[in-house]
């Protein structure tokens, strides 16, 4: 189900530094989210999101934006991505994301994209086009099994297809790579799936891998998380319950041993662990003559 709302505003602050993202602001043109992710933290209380299956398209969110970039007297970098995919398929006959990259070409600023969607290939062009300054995508890869991550994520594009949009990408220029997180406790955390990931990122072309081994869980997030485990892998819960109880941070049980395996492996493809954050341009130094 696909309605309409009203938005106040459409640009957040980020919190300094952004170590993770490299983000100056954070942008959400929807509410509620069709990727349907069974992890996702969104769901969560503190969020107000009472039906996440019910996509709210910000209907005043273009003028909201143009009115709020003509005001900033800094430049950044406009993240989105974080609350919902901002290419899930209702983006393909809306265009708010691609819209809202019009306006921030238009007014030089970069954009950092968190996706896991190939339709961000649908704005190829003004990315190379934001990319005489700066644009990245990051896509979240979990595992690289096309069969497990239709469970876990089964509204949204398979990783393979993710790949590949990567490599396209990457090909044209644009800073891209993989957001590893998060790797779910018993599901996901096994080398095969780490060595798997790092593999086929550096196969496609991934120019960084950020790392979380592990997730988080509270509230209505968890209640969801375990029925959606009732249903797909039977017995799973206890094991959670037994481990994390009420606990917000839930690392991976083999949380070392993963992270020496994941760091060999990237240091040998010579992959970087960390997001390359925009740090602007070099001044250009002026003629003598």
């Amino acid at each position: 189900m696909v309605s309409e709302i009203q938005a106040r505003v459409i640009l957040s602050r980020v919190r300094q530094p952004d170590d993770w993202f490299g983000l100056d602001y954070g942008m959400n043109l929807y509410r509620g989210c069709q990727h349907q992710c069974i992890y996702c933290d969104s769901r969560s209380e503190c969020y107000g999101i009472e039906d996440f299956a019910r996509i709210l398209v910000k209907a005043n969110a273009i003028d909201l934006l143009r009115d709020e970039l003509s005001r900033k007297r800094k430049k950044g970098t406009i993240g989105t991505g974080a609350m919902n995919d901002p290419y899930m398929p209702v983006e393909a006959e809306v265009r708010q994301t691609g819209r809202a990259l019009e306006l921030i070409d238009e007014f030089g600023f970069q954009t950092h994209i968190m996706t896991k969607s190939d339709l961000v290939l649908l704005d190829l062009e003004l990315l190379e086009s934001i990319n005489r300054s700066f644009a990245a995508v990051s896509f979240t890869i979990t595992t690289t099994d096309d069969s497990l991550a239709a469970k876990l994520e089964p509204g949204a594009p398979a990783p393979s297809a993710r790949l590949k949009a990567m490599q396209t990408l990457s090909k044209h220029g644009i800073t891209t790579g993989v957001v590893m997180m998060p790797i779910l406790p018993f599901i996901e955390d096994t080398p095969d799936n780490i060595a798997g990931i790092v593999m086929q990122s550096a196969r496609h072309q991934a120019q960084y891998i950020i790392p979380a081994l592990g997730m988080t869980m509270r509230d209505r997030q968890r209640a969801w998380y375990f029925d959606r485990l009732d249903e797909l892998f039977p017995g799973l819960r206890q094991k959670y319950e037994a481990r994390y109880g009420d606990r917000y941070q839930c690392p991976v049980p083999n949380a070392r041993r993963l992270e020496k395996l994941f760091s060999k492996l990237c240091a040998e493809r010579r992959i970087p662990t960390r997001f390359p954050r925009y740090r602007g341009h070099a001044p250009e130094q002026g003629s003598l003559f």
